[in-house]
C-alpha cells in the first residue's frame, strides 16, 4: 500500500473569483494555477476528488465534486471553464463571497458519494476583493461542517484581517498572498506544500508559540514504555536511554498513516554513547514490507558522517552523504541534528549551525505496510544504544528556521 500527498483521500473544492475586476486574461491565469496545484494529486474516486465553484453576481457550479476521475479529464474541464464577469461593482464584494462559500458547503461538499471514506474536506478560496462580517459567518459554518478553508488573496485591495476572517487558524498556515495574478505562480510551491500538509499531517506538535503539524516520534514510537527515562541535556528536559535490549519498532501505518510529505524537517536531540560512537546505525528508518529502506537517517561513526536515504521517482531509493561537519555529533555529548528535506535539496544542521546542502531527485510516496524503527544496525534488527531527548518530524519546511537548539548547553 503506497501513501503520500498524491494518494490522500481528499474532497477538494476551489472557489474561484470570476468577477468583473479579474478580467479574462487573469481568470485564465488563475485556472492554470488551479491545474498546476491539482497536478500533485492522483484524481480518482479512491484518492482526491475535485470540484470548482466560480462566483460573481452569484455562484456557479463549474465542476461537480468527483465528476472527473482522471487527471487529464479534470484538466480539460478546468480549461473549459468560461469567465463569468458580471456587474458586481455595484454590490458589496462580501455578497459575492458569502453565497460562494455557503454554496460550496451546502451543495458541493454535501454531494460527495464517499463522505465516510474521505479524510479531508478542503476549500481553497481565491479572491481579489474585500470581505465583511457575513463572510466570517459563512467561513465559521464551513469549519463547523469539517471543511478546512484556505484563503488566497490576490491584489492590493486584500488586507491581512480580511483573509484571516475567511481562513482557518493559524493564518500563517491557511492564508496566502499574491501581488497580482501575474505573480500567483510564485505561491504555487507554498500552496502545494500546505495542501500536502493538510492531507498527510493531521496531528499537531505543541511548541513554544504555536502548534505545528507533524509527528512526535518519541510518543508515536512509544519510547516512554520501551526505554528507560533519564535526565536530559538541561534540568528541565527528559530523555530516554535506548539499550541493546530495547526494540523500538512500530507499524508504518500507525506512525505515518497517510505516508510522508515530500518536504519536512527531521529533528533529533541525541547523545551517542561511547560504545556506539564508532558504529554505523539507522537513527530512524522506514522500511517497506520487504524490508527495503524508504526513508532513513543513518549515522556513520567510523567516518563521522550523516547519510540521508529517501525514495526516488526513477529508482528504488536515493542516498546522499554529509561527509563533513558532523564530527562533533559523535563526541558523547548532547547535540541537535536537523535535516531540512525540501527537494531538490536536503540541508543539514548541527546545533543550529549549517553544515551543507545536497541535491535530491524528485521523491515518490512511501509504502505504509512496513515498519518504522529507531537506532538499528543496517540490515539488522539489532538495537544500537543511544540516548534520545527529542525526535520529531515537522511537515512545514519553515519550521527549520523556528526550531532552535536552545536545549543544547
Amino acid at each position: 500500500v503506497c501513501a503520500g500527498c498524491s494518494t490522500a483521500a481528499n474532497d477538494l473544492v476551489y472557489v474561484l473569483d470570476g468577477s468583473w475586476s479579474v478580467g479574462v486574461s487573469d481568470f485564465d491565469t488563475a485556472k492554470q494555477w488551479l491545474i498546476n496545484i491539482t497536478s500533485q494529486f492522483d484524481i480518482s474516486s479512491h484518492y482526491t476528488q475535485v470540484g470548482v465553484v466560480q462566483y460573481s453576481d452569484a455562484p456557479r457550479l463549474e465542476i461537480p465534486l468527483g465528476k472527473h476521475q482522471g487527471q487529464d479529464e479534470l484538466i480539460r474541464a478546468i480549461q473549459s471553464i468560461s469567465y463569468l464577469g458580471g456587474n458586481t461593482q455595484a454590490r458589496r464584494r462580501s455578497e459575492r463571497h458569502l453565497p460562494a462559500i455557503k454554496f460550496a458547503v451546502d451543495h458541493v461538499f454535501s454531494s460527495s458519494q464517499r463522505a465516510s471514506q474521505v479524510k479531508n474536506r478542503i476549500a481553497v478560496v481565491v479572491t481579489d476583493g474585500k470581505s465583511q462580517d457575513d463572510v466570517v459567518d459563512a467561513s465559521m459554518e464551513a469549519r463547523t461542517q469539517g471543511v478546512t478553508v484556505f484563503a488566497v488573496g490576490v491584489g492590493s485591495e486584500i488586507t491581512t484581517s480580511e483573509l484571516i476572517a475567511i481562513a482557518n487558524k493559524p493564518s500563517s498556515t491557511y492564508v496566502l498572498y499574491a501581488e497580482d495574478y501575474t505573480t500567483i505562480h510564485h505561491i504555487r510551491d507554498a500552496m502545494e506544500q500546505k495542501l500536502c500538509e493538510e492531507s498527510v499531517c493531521p496531528t499537531r506538535i505543541p511548541v513554544s508559540s504555536r502548534d505545528e503539524k507533524g509527528f512526535e516520534l518519541i510518543i508515536g514510537m512509544k519510547l516512554p514504555s520501551k526505554a528507560r527515562k533519564i535526565p536530559g541535556s538541561l534540568i528541565s528536559e527528559t530523555a530516554y536511554a535506548l539499550t541493546a535490549s530495547a526494540d523500538v519498532t512500530e507499524k508504518t501505518r500507525e506512525i505515518f498513516p497517510e505516508g510522508l510529505p515530500p518536504s519536512y524537517v527531521f529533528v533529533a536531540t541525541v547523545r551517542i554513547k561511547a560504545s556506539s560512537s564508532k558504529l554505523t546505525f539507522d537513527l530512524w528508518r522506514v522500511l517497506s514490507k520487504d524490508k527495503k529502506i524508504q526513508a532513513a537517517v543513518t549515522l556513520n561513526g567510523k567516518d563521522r558522517s550523516v547519510i540521508f536515504v529517501t525514495t526516488r521517482t526513477t529508482d528504488k531509493q536515493q542516498r546522499v552523504v554529509f561527509q563533513e561537519g558532523f564530527q562533533d555529533l559523535f563526541d558523547g555529548k548532547w547535540h541537535q541534528l536537523k535535516l531540512l528535506v525540501r527537494p531538490p535539496r536536503v540541508s543539514g544542521f548541527l546545533d543550529d549551525g549549517p553544515i551543507g546542502r545536497l541535491s535530491l531527485d524528485p521523491v515518490d510516496p512511501i509504502y505504509i505496510n512496513g515498519k518504522v524503527q529507531l537506532s538499528k544496525r543496517p540490515g539488522s534488527d539489532v538495537t544500537v544504544p543511544v540516548d534520545v531527548q527529542k525526535l520529531r518530524l515537522y511537515c512545514d519546511p519553515l519550521q527549520s528556521d523556528r526550531e532552535t537548539a536552545c536545549e543544547i548547553p
